[in-house]
């Protein structure tokens, strides 16, 4: 089941009048169904983060459409936009985003505390996930006192914990050493299947890309490529090697 469809998104900043216009995306067209688990991939500048803040209606296309649930989000106005981010869409970010003067318990819940739920359907919520993503013990920590892979956990949880229909990871492990960002990656891969949740993630690192089912890949703004997993993960691997050699190696 389709979950959001992009039709012909342009970004072009600068202006009608400028003369210095930079044209960040051109005509990109894609859907992602319920489930899946899609990276974005392309070297530096080619316009990856801008397409993922359209998609988090953080910025808004200059041309196009991007459809979900039926509606143009394009066309939403500034409280209709923030209503939208707040019950359609899950963040994760490379620096995790926690407010430090708040502990892991009170950054997880923020999004539901904000919504008006119910204490008893929060702490249920609460307990859930994060006995699933395995940070129960550390809770009444604050950021600082945790360790960065226990930090990442706890932005998951918040992201995933208002249900939303998609989460947008930007560059999720890039802050991680290896073995945590590996914990991370099997961690999205179990958010994936167990919650059904439909994660589309910004990386430029082939190995958390390989964690993917497919990956688009975008040049100067536009869609280059799209590979699909199968059975053989080194196969997958190499395949997206073989095509970030081509775009230019990596970087954001």
């Amino acid at each position: 089941m389709q979950i959001l469809k992009v039709e012909n998104i342009s970004k072009i900043y600068g202006g009608k009048k400028s003369t210095n216009k930079y044209v960040a995306l051109k005509n990109i067209s894609f859907e992602v169904d319920k489930g899946e688990f899609v990276g974005v991939m392309g070297a530096s500048g080619s316009g990856k983060t801008t397409l993922l803040n359209i998609l988090g209606s953080i910025d808004k296309p200059t041309t196009g459409r991007y459809i979900m649930d039926g509606k143009d989000i394009a066309t939403l106005n500034k409280d209709e936009l923030a209503k939208h981010r707040i019950n359609n869409i899950g963040f994760i970010f490379q620096d995790y985003n926690l407010l430090d003067t708040m502990t892991l318990k009170e950054n997880i819940i923020l999004p539901l505390a904000l919504k008006g739920h119910k204490v008893n359907i929060i702490e249920e919520k609460l307990f859930k996930i994060t006995k699933d993503l395995g940070i129960t013990k550390i809770l009444d920590k604050y950021p600082y006192e945790v360790s960065g892979g226990e930090q990442q956990r706890a932005a998951a949880c918040r992201a995933l914990i208002t249900s939303p229909r998609i989460i947008l990871a930007d560059e999720p492990t890039g802050n991680l050493d290896s073995k945590s960002g590996k914990d991370l990656l099997e961690l999205l891969t179990f958010i994936n299947k167990e919650y059904k949740a439909t994660i589309l993630m910004v990386t430029h690192d082939v190995f958390a890309a390989s964690y993917c089912q497919r990956i688009m890949f975008i040049r100067d703004g536009e869609i280059y490529n799209q590979l699909y997993a199968g059975d053989n993960k080194k196969q997958f691997f190499d395949s997206i090697i073989d095509v970030m050699s081509v775009l230019g190696g990596e970087g954001r």
